[in-house]
């Protein structure tokens, strides 16, 4: 999956693991303006200082510019600290350019992240594209003279007074960002993940897939920061539930966050099924549990009900049909239930048309549900665990912003979250073990930090400033491999509604086609054994007994699994890597809709027999066992002494090859009387053992509805 590579300035030596610490902490407009005042001749940079690197594109060299103005350092100093922190940086000239401009964006990037409201900032979401087209055109090869000459006439140019930090003057060569120009999956992983609540590297391919739904797989600037802007937004208003009286009446644990309140207004409430009752309310999710506050009809007070997400409960959360009196007509319900609950519960999520809503609570409450699990299976200590459930949590806020920008919600293999991912793909426990190691081998928390930073979690959580260089090799190994097997698992899928027959007839014609190898095969061996041809039978008679004789019958399962093999690997050498002939079924004609049902109805019956025949058989199986029979009981205990004797006395080589004579010999004509005669004596005393007894009753109107 080449979205999720890591490139070799991603492990550069003096960072900790795919970490680096920073020290800085000041509100992003605060950093601004310092950075205006605070200019000095060295730190003063154009594009013309990154002459040194000669095989960086304009655009390249506007977005280095600008880093060097960020971090107040010049851009040769930056290529020094490049070439000492990269050690194995490479030497082709393209792969250098690229290398030394991701260098500058991470590390400029890890500077800006860590102040106040970064999101609501437009230069910091233009600053981030520009990076992505950038590292898109590194070089001067990738860029035609008819672009450049075209991103020359669309430059954006800013008075020099208003201390604007990411446009300087015209000769910063800064882009503005107009509708041609579009990021792609690759340039969008290397940039996007260095913010946390941008991206995260476990969904990147799926939260790209989102942002390009409608502009066949190239990010457009509009979409992007229409994205950051509603993201910007729902922290914000997340920031204000947690601070006002609706969270206090919750009373919250410590740690736990507001992620979503459904039913806020009288005319959209969620419906919580009790019985064959419903009753209107709120449905708040948090990190920790569910709360719902059911609206009484003539009492003042609601009832807040909580209900648990973090304990070990064994808690079930499922969609599920729902509607009024207990009747299951609308799929637009969530069902939770628990150890703690004497029965499920039901939240139905009214709506006129689909089930859009019920499905995006769904999800969120499925993610927080399955982060809870996989604490407790890696048994996380304290930071750890903080950890995963700020992962979880800015990922749910990632999610509702792309609700809410693109009303449309990810769903199945697409979702942007990365616990449900998880558990949906391909080697689920693989992926788990390295996010496991991922988050054990954080010097401190980064997910955790970025809410911390917000107001979400306390301070004393925090421990510094972190911020992320890149994935783990075996946490991208693990997703690039399931990803792999996820796709192959969806074309398989896509083959089998190619194949599906309509009709009852056409698919039992298929049936009998497609087994047609193993009848044939039954139909031989049973030939063989009814002694239909004698030479056929003896032959066959003389070489089982000469095979067991000879000691060679218990190589005959792994002789004929090896011979199996070799003729799959036969197969596989004559087909050359071509794709395999249609199978051709004549079926017979179509039949009308009338016949059809006959043609089940007769089935049915069928069907019926068998499982009353099957009945009367364990009926009278149960009636030997409680000696309903004495008589019979006393034949069966007899048997049994007499097969227990033969087990332990007599070596169970020669009770197999008795049993074999015994099987093959059954119907050759010197026995056949005799096993006819001793077939008619069971059947008549299997017929005369009588059923036990049964008592049927049924549920009336009043226990049903019960």
């Amino acid at each position: 999956m080449s979205g999720l590579e890591m490139e070799s300035s991603s492990k550069p030596k003096r960072s900790i693991g795919v970490f680096e610490r920073l020290s800085k902490d000041k509100p992003l407009k605060s950093f601004l303006s310092s950075i205006g005042r605070r200019r000095s001749p060295e730190s003063d940079t154009s594009a013309d200082d990154c002459s040194c690197v000669s095989d960086l594109s304009p655009v390249a060299k506007s977005v280095v510019s600008r880093c060097a103005r960020i971090l107040e350092l010049s851009a040769a100093q930056i290529e020094k600290d490049f070439q000492t922190d990269v050690a194995d940086y490479p030497k082709q000239r393209g792969l250098y350019a690229r290398e030394y401009l991701q260098y500058c964006c991470h590390k400029t990037l890890h500077v800006l992240i860590n102040r106040h409201n970064y999101l609501a900032d437009k230069d910091f979401r233009s600053l981030t594209y520009d990076m992505m087209l950038a590292w898109q055109d590194h070089s001067t090869e990738n860029q035609l003279l008819a672009n450049e000459k075209a991103q020359s006439n669309s430059l954006k140019v800013e008075d020099q007074n208003d201390g604007s930090l990411f446009y300087e003057d015209s000769t910063a060569l800064a882009v503005q960002v107009d509708t041609k120009k579009t990021v792609g999956l690759r340039a969008f992983s290397k940039i996007a993940p260095c913010s946390p609540f941008i991206a995260d590297f476990v969904t990147i391919n799926n939260i790209f897939d989102m942002l390009t739904t409608s502009s066949a797989g190239s990010l457009h600037f509009l979409i992007y920061d229409k994205y950051l802007k509603t993201l910007d937004k729902i922290l914000k208003s997340a920031k204000n539930y947690m601070s006002s009286q609706f969270a206090i009446r919750l009373n919250l644990s410590d740690g736990e966050i507001i992620l979503a309140v459904e039913g806020n207004t009288p005319l959209n409430p969620v419906l919580k099924h009790e019985g064959i009752t419903a009753w209107p309310g709120r449905l708040t999710i948090t990190t920790h549990a569910l709360y719902f506050e059911s609206l009484r009809i003539g009492k003042n007070n609601a009832r807040l009900v909580k209900y648990d997400l973090s304990g070990d409960l064994k808690q079930v959360v499922k969609r599920e049909l729902t509607g009024p009196l207990g009747a299951r007509l609308f799929d637009r319900a969530v069902m939770y239930s628990s150890t703690s609950l004497k029965e499920p519960v039901y939240f139905e999520f009214p709506e006129l048309r689909g089930h859009s809503r019920r499905d995006y609570c769904s999800e969120i409450i499925h993610e927080i549900l399955q982060a809870h699990i996989f604490i407790r299976q890696f048994n996380l200590e304290e930071t750890e665990r903080g950890e995963a459930l700020s992962k979880a949590t800015i990922s749910i806020f990632r999610y509702i912003a792309i609700r809410e920008a693109l009303h449309t919600i990810p769903s199945n293999l697409k979702t942007t979250l990365p616990f449900n991912l998880a558990n949906r793909l391909p080697r689920e426990e693989v992926i788990l073990e390295a996010l496991f190691n991922y988050f054990k081998a954080c010097p401190s928390p980064f997910y955790l930090h970025a809410l911390g930073k917000l107001g979400f979690t306390s301070e004393r959580s925090i421990d510094g400033c972190l911020c992320c260089f890149g994935l783990p090799k075996s946490l991208e190994t693990a997703l690039e491999e399931s990803f792999d097997d996820s796709e192959k698992t969806k074309a398989a899928s896509a083959t089998v509604d190619l194949v599906k027959a309509e009709g009852l007839d056409a698919n039992i014609t298929m049936m009998k086609e497609l087994m047609f190898p193993v009848i044939k095969s039954g139909k031989v061996i049973f030939s063989i054994i009814n002694w239909d041809d004698p030479w056929k039978s003896t032959l066959f008679l003389v070489l089982v007994l000469y095979l067991i004789q000879r000691g060679w019958f218990y190589y005959i399962v792994p002789i004929s699994f090896i011979f199996f093999a070799a003729y799959l690997m036969w197969h596989k050498l004559q087909s050359k890597g071509e794709s395999l002939d249609a199978l051709k079924i004549q079926v017979p004609s179509s039949k009308n809709a009338v016949e059809q049902i006959i043609i089940l109805q007769d089935s049915i019956s069928r069907v019926d027999d068998i499982v009353k025949e099957a009945n009367i058989t364990l009926l009278k199986l149960r009636a030997l066992l409680v000696v309903g029979v004495p008589k019979a009981t006393e034949m069966v205990v007899l048997a049994l002494f007499v097969l227990a004797g033969l087990l332990i006395f007599i070596p169970i080589e020669h009770l197999v090859l008795f049993q074999v004579v015994e099987t093959l010999t059954r119907e050759m004509p010197l026995r056949k009387k005799t096993t006819d005669k001793v077939r008619r004596r069971f059947r008549d005393w299997w017929a005369r053992i009588p059923v036990a007894p049964v008592q049927i009753t049924r549920l009336n109107k009043d226990q049903k509805n019960s």
